[in-house]
């Protein structure tokens, strides 16, 4: 998952909105939202080279959601999939607080982290490690830290804190729009993360398609006050879209 694009709390209706993409290597087998036969409250779609997932809910309201945090010059061989964070915490028992305490940083290649629920919610990365608790706001997290100014976080915040300033009543196509925002930044506002000039502007837009890696999924997260949450999800294959589905459950 390479944006996510959040607002917690701020909403007249929606105590959580979610708007994020995963952008991935299209060979890698994936499998689209469901609920999992092998851990049914579990609503998320599945990496099926790992097991993990990068944005998932479950039955009792849980909340939890993954980026890389992009650094080149570190290897991943030898290291814990980073997916495994976000199955674990929505199939365990812990709080939000114990799970991320008992996160061994070393584990792992570079990571950013969400877990808890639409009434209190925790962001932990293993580049500096410590807990914070997300306060009521809008936000934006792509692969480097919480909010860190890359054009596509300004981006996506700003279009997301615009769309639900002005919509009591929240249109799922609306923030799927947003998401399919394909426009690079300049190449004054890039990043210089170490994969080359050419790959940072394909990677500057909020939806990505190259030859090879791109958006293969939108997702997003609705959580209302009364304790419903809508999960929708679009699946892309080489930048087309393929597949919609759309998930209405009460928290139990």
């Amino acid at each position: 998952m390479c944006l996510i694009n959040f607002q917690f709390q701020k909403h007249p209706k929606y105590k959580l909105v979610v708007a994020a993409n995963r952008d991935e290597f299209y060979g890698r087998p994936t499998e689209s939202a469901h609920f999992w036969e092998d851990t049914p409250s579990i609503l998320a779609g599945r990496d099926l080279e790992q097991g993990g997932t990068w944005l998932g809910v479950d039955k009792t309201g849980k909340f939890a959601a993954l980026t890389n945090f992009r650094d080149p010059s570190k290897p991943e061989a030898g290291k814990i999939s980073r997916g495994a964070l976000v199955r674990d915490y929505l199939a365990g028992t812990q709080s939000p607080t114990d799970f991320l305490a008992a996160i061994n940083p070393t584990d792992y290649t570079g990571f950013n982290l969400l877990v808890g629920d639409a009434d209190r919610l925790f962001y932990y990365n293993n580049i500096q490690p410590a807990v914070t608790e997300i306060a009521p706001g809008t936000y934006g997290l792509s692969n480097h830290l919480l909010d860190t100014p890359w054009p596509k976080v300004i981006k996506g915040k700003k279009y997301l804190y615009d769309y639900l300033s002005s919509h009591e009543e929240v249109e799922l196509d609306s923030l799927f729009n947003i998401l399919a925002n394909s426009e690079q930044a300049s190449d004054s506002e890039l990043p210089r993360t170490g994969i080359g000039l050419e790959f940072e502007r394909k990677l500057s837009a909020m939806f990505i398609k190259t030859p090879d890696y791109g958006t293969r999924s939108a997702s997003v997260v609705l959580v209302d006050y009364d304790g419903t949450i809508t999960f929708a999800e679009k699946t892309f294959k080489n930048g087309e879209q393929n597949d919609e589905q759309i998930f209405n459950f009460k928290v139990k």
